[in-house]
């Protein structure tokens, strides 16, 4: 019976982690329901055209693949220079469904391989949870990440980047470190380093999980912890997985020259160390051990760091990246790498976001933590270490909420299982208090009757446990509602579809982006070159197939910089630049029509920043400032910015919308934009949009501007003439009336 109870019981949980999977599934499906099977954002693009071309070409022409449509005239090496572990979990899955029989597109392989890895992350984050505390925890955890807005917003369908598969990956490898420490087991050991291999192949998130079982191995270590097992599952783990992880081309050997792993080694030499130490301990007394122990740690951790800080400053260990510095000072990127600091997923974020995304998980975080220190096994350790690390760096990076919402995701579930615990306990039996009548059969010393029993179930009358089960009931069931609602409403609009309602409600499709990709894709040259700011250059490349100058890999900040100043300085200026790079069309994104507020000229003082870091006498800063300090597009505008190519770019023929007695007025920026035409003459206007969003040009030849140069000329001498006959007409006229 015991047995039949068992196996019913984890057949249970297999139904629900199944129900939870499907849950996990379809959450992400409403972009692809309201709009179409479409692959989303800016990096995805590029991850998509790099599936293409390995689905297409094969693993080895992939590896060896020069992409001359990106960074022209540069080029990129893409298999020495990317993550390939999106790319080839995407083929696999293609080639296996196609070996199956079911024929299915690559792109809708793509689309949907996020939310089918979520399930996956579900099923990750149960395990990891069941090892901290049980199994009904575990299933809590699931349900919680398989629906928690924080990761949904990275995983939606079409969201096909290296997060779509890297939180399934840091949760596996956390379990089966877990699970090797527990154990203290070389097999588990080696799982770990598996499925970390697999992580740096997909994201360079894997420095976190390099920096943080080291961390959790050192805290071991400083509360006496040290066992067998530690030492067995770190060293596995560490000697497999770094030497594994450096099979990757973008990887290669930055594990052994580079500060970000230095940790990692540091750790794994410690505990060779310590083991060495526990072994001379079972050969000597305890006055001899003291002597050896105090002078072998000192003088093996002054040899260590002296020869890290002496190879750090002989330039064999590279010290932290910029994008590391910016973790521990927010203001660093915005003084010294200001391409970092202009991308917005890098900011620091702000307080609602974390109850936008986390809600009701929020307060039960903390608590999740306590009932940790509470039993404080090495599990608990971990989760505590995992928690303070994972919220520091959500709050100083937009981005990096998505490492925090797991252990966030495990926490609450402990917490929530705590308490479930206590109130949905099995139902108890109360002796009456009621005594018995005595009788007249009842003699003494005989055994006194037993006394009747009352069950308790939960409802006779009132069980004051409702008061807590109801309560927690209704708000994980609001916290479902408000999961939808978020996933619905805000993590499931692609950027290249946007959506508005008409005034009865309906939906309207704004569509300008691939309108107008889908123009330069029919009328443009197959090499001809485009130049716009870098973040639209995957999606350039991507959907229109042109060469881009630069585009979101951001490797070269000098290239980007020369992009920069083409669009910050005149156009005279700006045209010798187009023509040294053989640039046949300009594309600017311009939301003072529709209001959409992610637009160029809310972009481009991050243009002029970059481009000012590396030409500092050309560009400038200050120049687009009014004197009062306010950055305007109005009739105050200083005169720097009304003569930039993107002021133009963007303002041109804005006026004619509203008509010769209309006020033309900027909806984003909620400014009037004068009258005053605004005139080209190194471009023509080649296509505007259908809602005026995306605007592009085609930059006219020399001969062309040439002629329209001394067509301006000539018709500015004319004019001249013209008012010089004329002053001289009136001249003689008034002599004449003199005379009379």
């Amino acid at each position: 019976m015991g047995a039949s109870t068992a196996a019913d019981a984890v057949w249970l949980r297999v139904v629900i982690l199944v129900a939870i999977g499907v849950l996990s599934i379809s959450s992400r499906l409403f972009s692809v329901i309201r709009f179409e099977s479409v692959i989303h954002e800016f990096d995805p693009w590029f991850n998509y055209r790099s599936t293409m071309q390995l689905v297409e070409k094969g693993f080895y022409e992939f590896l060896n693949w020069f992409d001359d449509f990106s960074w022209y005239p540069l080029g990129r090496v893409v298999g020495g220079t990317v993550y390939p572990g999106i790319m080839i979990t995407a083929g696999a899955a293609h080639w296996i469904m196609n070996k199956l029989n079911f024929p299915v597109d690559i792109r809708n392989v793509c689309v949907f391989l996020a939310p089918f890895f979520s399930a996956f992350t579900a099923v990750a984050c149960y395990l990891l949870t069941t090892e901290i505390k049980d199994a009904s925890a575990g299933l809590l955890a699931a349900a919680f990440i398989g629906i928690a807005p924080g990761y949904i917003s990275r995983s939606v369908a079409g969201s096909y980047d290296n997060e779509g598969i890297a939180i399934f990956l840091l949760m596996i490898t956390f379990y089966f470190w877990l699970k090797a420490l527990k154990l203290g087991s070389s097999f588990y050991g080696g799982l770990t380093a598996l499925f970390y291999f697999y992580m740096v192949s997909a994201w360079g998130g894997y420095v976190f999980i390099i920096n943080l079982i080291p961390l959790h191995a050192f805290a071991l270590l400083l509360m006496g912890r040290f066992t067998p097992r530690l030492y067995v599952a770190y060293s596995t783990f560490y000697v497999i997985g770094t030497l594994s992880s450096m099979q990757i081309p973008f990887v290669g050997f930055q594990p052994t020259r580079t500060s970000e792993h230095m940790a990692a080694l540091g750790i794994f030499g410690l505990l060779q160390i310590i083991a060495f130490i526990e072994m001379i301990r079972s050969h000597l007394s305890a006055n001899q051990f003291q002597s050896l122990f105090q002078g072998l740690i000192l003088s093996i951790f002054l040899v260590g760091f002296a020869a890290l800080v002496a190879l750090t400053f002989g330039g064999y260990i590279a010290p932290w990246t910029g994008r590391f510095y910016s973790l521990w000072d927010t203001g660093y990127a915005k003084k010294y790498i200001p391409i970092i600091a202009s991308v917005s997923e890098h900011q620091p974020t702000a307080w609602p976001a974390f109850f936008f995304d986390l809600q009701l998980l929020m307060p039960l975080f903390p608590a999740g933590i306590y009932f940790c220190f509470q039993e404080l096994r090495d599990e608990h350790v971990f989760i505590i270490i995992y928690a303070v690390t994972g919220s520091y760096f959500a709050g100083v990076m937009v981005r990096l909420m998505l490492t925090l919402t797991p252990c966030v995701c495990i926490a609450s579930a402990f917490a929530i299982s705590k308490v479930l615990d206590v109130y949905l306990a099995p139902p108890k039996e109360v002796l009456n208090d009621e005594p018995e009548e005595e009788t007249a059969a009842t003699k003494p010393g005989d055994k006194a009757p037993e006394r009747p029993k009352t069950i308790l179930y939960g409802i006779k009358d009132f069980d004051s446990r409702l008061a807590v089960i109801v309560p927690i009931s209704v708000v994980l069931v609001l916290f479902a509602w408000h999961c939808t609602w978020v996933t619905s409403s805000a993590y499931s609009s692609p950027s290249i579809v946007l959506a508005s309602q008409n005034r009865d409600g309906s939906q309207h499709i704004i569509d300008d982006f691939r309108e107008a990709y889908y123009w330069l894709r029919q009328n443009s040259e197959p090499d001809d070159k485009i130049l716009s700011w870098w973040d639209y250059g995957y999606q350039i490349t991507g959907m229109a197939n042109r060469t881009v100058l630069v585009d979101n890999n951001t490797w070269n900040n000098t290239h980007i910089a020369t992009v920069g100043k083409a669009m910050s300085c005149s156009e005279d200026v700006s045209y010798e630049i187009m023509k040294r790079h053989d640039v046949k069309f300009v594309l600017v994104i311009f939301g003072a029509v529709l209001g959409y507020s992610g637009d160029d000229i809310n972009k481009f003082l991050w243009m002029v920043r970059i481009g000012e870091g590396v030409y500092p006498n050309d560009v400038s800063e200050r120049s687009f400032f009014t004197d009062r300090g306010e950055y305007r597009v109005d009739d105050q505008a200083t005169p720097t910015m009304k003569n930039s190519v993107m002021y133009k770019t963007s303002y041109y023929r804005f006026a004619e919308l509203y008509g010769p007695n209309g006020n033309p007025y900027d909806r984003v920026r909620n400014q009037p934009i004068p009258k005053k035409a605004i005139n080209l003459h190194t471009m023509d206007e080649a296509f505007t949009s259908e809602n005026f969003i995306v605007r592009i040009y085609q930059v006219k030849d020399l001969d062309n501007l040439g002629r329209s140069l001394n067509a301006a000329a000539s018709f500015g001498k004319s004019k001249r003439k013209k008012r010089a006959s004329v002053k001289v007409a009136a001249t003689r006229k008034a002599r004449d009336d003199d005379d009379e």
